[in-house]
């Protein structure tokens, strides 16, 4: 560790897995029906509700969705199975944001654009079903390229102020830096990651955290990508937590590649923070997830990570899915880091997300005294849009009720 020294550490430990979410209930059927559903209905809003396209588009039309309905499958498999091929990953992923887009367009204007040019006199049944098609297809298009632009940019930063009452005076103004869920890929990014840590160190933070997802890949695959974040700066110190796909790629290599860059590995343990005569305890937890990954030593442990701090002292932990904020509200913790739900990515797959998670993005309260800040994630995960969802660095200025006085 390159930052001072006044940090200490403590020991790790573990506890048990939650029971399975509702969202993960569903998502057990999801493969079976949804690539149907997802190429079936576009391709039935689009050309065979009354539209009277000439046979030839018809039919290439069809053989179009049911190419994707096929493909789409098979490159995520090829992509992400085994073999791990980049190209079919980037193809099959792309085409499922593509499709997800289309899917969601021609329900709603499927729905509310054909009644609403009925009531407005708008040509016949004919002339209204090929305007309801073109405009599924302007709209998906707009927002597919819309959507790659923002996915692709250096996120914006997003600044806010986090009053903690126990925080001490001393404290008062410490700067946290948030990143998560940067998802290194089939795409190389190596000079997005690099422009991102330029930005981070912008901020001049005390304390930098990335709260898990560092890639889609083992660390030796996407090394090159990962790299810049050993160029990362903090006064204090940078840390960093598991997230669940880590535990998809060698979680163990994760952890030791962000060692070997400089990064402060906080797996169930704490660090003290230091700075005017007054003390902030910075813990973290390995993902919920990790106990079921067969890792030795792998499990989300709160009571491990708080052994031996002060009970009195306020507590920053953190942890990458917001559904770890019941235990961390049980144990008093003051302010929770996360991220995870991408902020839903592409809308409206934010509904989806909070089935399954407690927060979708930005702070909110849990119990009297925990805080949870959510992040909507640096990066993207598989499909390359974020639709409604913008990627994020955030920083976040810790403020002390207990303001020091004039000299």
């Amino acid at each position: 560790m390159t930052e001072t020294g006044n940090i200490r550490s403590a020991a790790s430990g573990a506890d048990g897995a939650p029971p399975p979410s509702r969202l993960h209930r569903v998502m057990r059927y999801l493969p079976l029906v949804a690539p149907v559903l997802l190429w079936a209905v576009p391709c039935w809003v689009l050309l065979h509700t009354g539209q009277g396209w000439p046979l030839p588009v018809a039919l290439a039309g069809t053989a179009l969705s049911v190419l994707g309905l096929v493909g789409m499958p098979l490159a995520m498999a090829r992509g992400h199975g085994r073999r791990q091929r980049d190209g079919a990953a980037i193809l099959g992923d792309t085409l499922l944001g593509a499709v997800w887009v289309l899917f969601t367009w021609s329900v709603l204007l499927g729905v509310l654009l054909r009644p609403a040019l009925a009531l407005a006199g708008v040509g016949d049944g004919q002339d209204r079903a090929r305007v309801v098609t073109w405009a599924v297809l302007g709209v998906s298009a707009v927002l597919l390229a819309w959507g790659y632009a923002e996915a692709r940019r250096v996120p914006r930063v997003r600044r806010l102020e986090v009053l903690l009452p126990r925080l001490g005076a001393g404290l008062d103004g410490t700067r946290v830096a948030l990143i998560t869920d940067t998802h290194y890929g089939p795409l190389d990014r190596a000079r997005w990651s690099a422009r991102v840590c330029e930005t981070v160190n912008s901020l001049e933070a005390d304390l930098v955290c990335h709260t898990g997802d560092i890639a889609d890949g083992t660390a030796e695959r996407r090394r090159a990508q990962a790299t810049p974040l050993g160029t990362v700066r903090a006064t204090r110190a940078r840390v960093y937590v598991t997230g669940n796909h880590e535990y998809y790629s060698e979680a163990q290599g994760w952890v030791d590649l962000m060692g070997e860059l400089g990064w402060e590995p906080l797996r169930n343990r704490h660090l003290l923070l230091e700075r005017g005569g007054d003390t902030l305890v910075v813990a973290g937890v390995d993902d919920v997830t990790a106990e079921s990954s067969g890792l030795a030593g792998h499990r989300a442990h709160l009571p491990g990570a708080l052994q031996g701090a002060d009970p009195d002292l306020p507590v920053l932990l953190l942890a990458h899915q917001p559904a770890f904020i019941d235990r961390a509200a049980a144990h008093g913790v003051d302010l929770q880091l996360s991220g995870h739900t991408h902020g839903g990515q592409i809308w409206p797959f934010h509904h989806l997300v909070r089935l399954d998670q407690p927060a979708l993005a930005g702070l909110s309260r849990h119990g009297e005294r925990t805080l949870l800040y959510t992040s909507r994630g640096t990066g993207f995960w598989g499909p390359p849009f974020r639709v409604f969802a913008p990627s994020e660095i955030t920083l976040l200025v810790l403020r002390s009720p207990r303001t020091p006085g004039p000299a």
